[in-house]
């Protein structure tokens, strides 16, 4: 299917999310929100660092991992974070979609996910939870049938959005950001998040994350910026 007018279709057919019809292109299609064809054409990423995700060659560790190592240890995408994979994510996190939750767990799943003893998704601080009414990294971990921890890692500084700040001011705005109360001794983790874009986010959980004993942090996203 030709993506061109796919997701001004969405929006304006929103009843069909009820229904059996495409999301993106209307067409029949059961039992999943999107036709074959459409998840198809999702953006696939290149081949990418396998800790950032950026697009590297032959999918080696890029040069800005190997000098400045995150706190995390690797990094899964599904998507990159253009049209219409970002029109999908934000009609999630922003218009309740929550049906595209499960679709996203979905994809996620159709992966080869490694093993790990948990899964954080990426806490909302207290504030923007109850402006946003429901955690949209939580509603993608439920439908994983893996053990969560939706509780023992809170976001207890309220920071400014990260795509209201530059690139360079993203990791000072969430320094200190994460509390975890979780013994994870000896533990693997895997955080979950719907986007990645500098990693400043990401970087500091698993920084919070490591301080309590974890001895592997990955990241599990849906979509992954690949410009800064």
């Amino acid at each position: 299917m030709i993506l061109s007018t796919l997701f001004n279709t969405c929006v304006r057919n929103v009843q069909a999310w009820a229904s059996e019809d495409c999301l993106l292109c209307g067409a029949e299609t059961a039992p999943e929100l999107l036709c074959p064809a459409c998840i198809a054409e999702l953006p696939v990423l290149p081949d990418s660092c396998p800790r950032c995700a950026l697009p590297s060659p032959a999918g080696a560790v890029c040069g800005s991992c190997l000098n400045h190592p995150p706190h995390f240890d690797a990094t899964l995408a599904l998507w990159r974070y253009e049209f219409p994979c970002d029109g999908l994510v934000q009609a999630l996190k922003y218009r309740g979609r929550l049906a595209l939750a499960g679709f996203f767990a979905r994809s996620l799943a159709a992966r080869t996910m490694p093993e790990v003893d948990l899964i954080v998704p990426m806490p909302l601080h207290p504030k923007r939870l109850a402006e946003r009414g429901f955690n949209q990294a939580l509603e993608i971990a439920r439908h994983l049938g893996r053990p969560i921890e939706p509780r023992g890692v809170l976001r207890v500084k309220h920071t400014l959005p990260q795509t209201d700040l530059p690139y360079e001011e993203r990791a000072k705005n969430v320094r200190g950001a994460f509390l975890c109360k979780l013994d994870l001794s000896g533990a693997s983790v895997a955080v979950l998040d719907d986007v990645m874009t500098t990693g400043a986010t990401l970087n500091e959980l698993a920084r919070a994350l490591k301080r309590a004993g974890a001895t592997r942090v990955e990241n599990f996203v849906i979509a992954r910026s690949v410009s800064r």
